[in-house]
């Protein structure tokens, strides 16, 4: 255990152990949501799943192990949806060649990160920018664990949320998890969000309001799963549709990252490690047949409850493989008792705001664009996109471009090329 450095890191085995379940369960749900997304891909769910556990459990692992970072990689909701609605649904390519497309945009990430480019890119980005990194993750994490629970529910045409039937006893039992584990966190109680968790899941499973019934997915045959291994084709690897979304894929994975990174990693000499770990587990999730890993935000909650070493990865990465035999208990756990530790490590994480200055509009104008569309457009890429391509353009009109680094330049360039190869899509 020295190479974790427990000791001058302040932290136990128990302490990481707790860390990593509390991150695990925040992001369970991933297991049936992800196949099921990509199954309208064309990938049957019931070997997806094997797919979503096994890259999830050896990112997490290789994270703890070689990026000694407490982060669990997990394919990513967003950049999912976008494997699944505009590289396959609107571009036309087969499921079999947007994997393809995941494998070389993984090459290029690999490049990006083993080379000083990945540290460039991430010393050219403005520190407002990264508070504004942040703060957008935690609030679209807060929005998330908010309808996760009910208390917010979809407006329809005419609002972007409403609030929930705070009648309904699931919904009133998420409010009620959001105040215990905000006092146990207030109280700095140790493994304070898993006791949350426990707490709020035994008390719906003893009143019944929540009931686990048999689970609504079901696994497959894993001797069946090979047929997603050799599934890849690169036939279309140099037409223009293929050339789009390995740009825009690379595009995506590589910022994402970096802004996770600068908004979860406390520790920044991990920043190196970390990244390449992410652009290897990239061409792994193409390799097993599955969307790319992203360091999940979800993460947050775990690093919130205690988490500082790669132990706290490798605990949540192995119950991922625990998941493969126990999948059906996770019904269990309603998200009533998951979405008050989403909300509560949402709104932590906006405490980054603090750091803004106020004083200077072309420098927090951008970060609050950042702030507001990732979770408008539940997309961290399209929030860092509105940010990126908006700081130089205010910094110009201040008269102040000169002090915007010549990464950045590019950095914005490319997000602008991005927003532009989306929209003609």
């Amino acid at each position: 255990m020295n190479y974790f450095k427990l000791k001058e890191k302040q932290t136990s085995i128990k302490q990481e152990m707790l860390a990593g379940f509390t991150s695990f369960f925040a992001l369970s749900y991933i297991i049936i949501v992800n196949p099921l997304i990509l199954a309208d891909a064309g990938i049957p769910a019931e070997l997806s799943v094997f797919s979503t556990i096994l890259v999830s459990a050896i990112g997490s692992i290789v994270m703890g192990l070689w990026g000694n970072a407490p982060l669990v990689l997990t394919p990513g909701m967003g950049i999912n949806a976008f494997f699944t609605y505009t590289i396959v649904g609107a571009m036309g390519l087969s499921w079999q060649q947007a994997l393809a497309v995941i494998v070389v945009s993984g090459l290029l990430f690999i490049v990006v990160g083993y080379t000083s480019i990945s540290k460039l890119l991430a010393d050219a980005i403005p520190d407002s920018l990264k508070h504004g990194i942040t703060a957008g993750i935690g609030l679209f994490l807060v929005v998330l664990g908010l309808k996760n629970g009910g208390i917010l529910v979809d407006g329809g045409a005419d609002s972007f949320a409403v609030l929930g039937d705070l009648s309904d006893p699931i919904v009133l039992l998420a409010v009620i998890g959001i105040f215990l584990s905000g006092v146990l966190y207030l109280r700095n109680v140790p493994g304070n969000f898993f006791i949350g968790i426990v707490v709020i899941t035994l008390i719906s499973l003893v009143t019944g309001i929540h009931k686990a019934g048999v689970s609504s997915f079901s696994l497959g045959n894993i001797t069946e799963f090979p047929a997603l291994l050799g599934a890849l084709d690169f036939s279309a690897v140099f037409t223009l549709p293929s050339l789009i979304a390995i740009f825009s894929m690379t595009m995506i994975l590589i910022f994402e990252s970096i802004g996770l990174f600068e908004g979860m990693l406390e520790d920044k000499t991990r920043y190196t490690s970390a990244f390449k770990v992410s652009g290897v587990m990239t061409l792994v999730s193409g390799l097993l047949g599955t969307s790319p890993t992203i360091p999940a935000a979800e993460s947050a909650s775990g690093i919130k409850a205690g988490g500082k070493t790669g132990l706290t990865a490798i605990f949540a990465g192995g119950l991922f493989l625990l998941s493969l035999v126990f999948t059906p208990l996770l019904s269990y756990i309603p998200n009533a008792a998951l979405s008050p530790v989403i909300v509560i490590t949402g709104a932590i994480m906006m405490g980054n705001l603090r750091y803004m200055p106020f004083d200077d509009f072309s420098e927090w104008f951008p970060a609050f664009l950042i702030v507001v569309m990732i979770p408008l457009t539940s997309s961290i890429a399209d929030g860092l996109a509105f940010g990126f391509v908006a700081y130089p353009i205010f910094k110009l009109a201040q008269g102040d471009l000169f002090k915007v680094k010549k990464a950045m330049h590019v950095v914005s360039f490319l997000f602008l090329l991005t927003m532009i190869a989306i929209a003609l899509i």
